[in-house]
């Protein structure tokens, strides 16, 4: 998934500035961590405690939408607002945050939020590599 990633950001003729090997890890990280969200939510509305999973299904649904939404913007080039990256990328940081922690609560009872939590963190943590590059 990467190389394609990598492949299509070095075709734009438009440069942002940013380097390549972050950006690329950073929407790699946010596209498998809205997914990985989203399939944990589903999981969680499968368990015969669903109703102690209300706030895992919250966070992770809020999670995959913002890192769905920050992957998107990162993929966008023309006309590049650092301050907007900027912003999209601290938000979906927090929303990693707050439901790797949730997840995180949940993981020795559902191996799908052990799972969650490790994307998560990965994502925050790519987020956060990529901020450190934005002048």
């Amino acid at each position: 998934m990467t190389h394609r990633i990598t492949a299509m950001l070095e075709s734009h003729p438009a440069s942002i500035g940013l380097e390549t090997e972050a950006l690329t890890e950073c929407l790699a990280a946010c596209f498998e961590c809205a997914q990985t969200c989203s399939a944990c939510a589903d999981a969680c509305l499968s368990e015969e405690m669903v109703a102690d999973l209300r706030g895992c299904i919250r966070t992770n649904l809020d999670c995959a939408d913002i890192c769905d939404a920050t992957g998107r913007v990162l993929s966008r080039h023309t006309a590049y607002d650092a301050t907007i990256t900027r912003a999209i990328l601290q938000a979906c940081a927090q929303a990693c945050r707050s439901c790797g922690d949730e997840c995180a609560s949940h993981a020795d009872m559902h191996e799908h939020c052990r799972v969650c939590a490790e994307a998560c963190r990965r994502c925050e943590d790519a987020c956060h590599r990529l901020l450190e590059t934005i002048d």
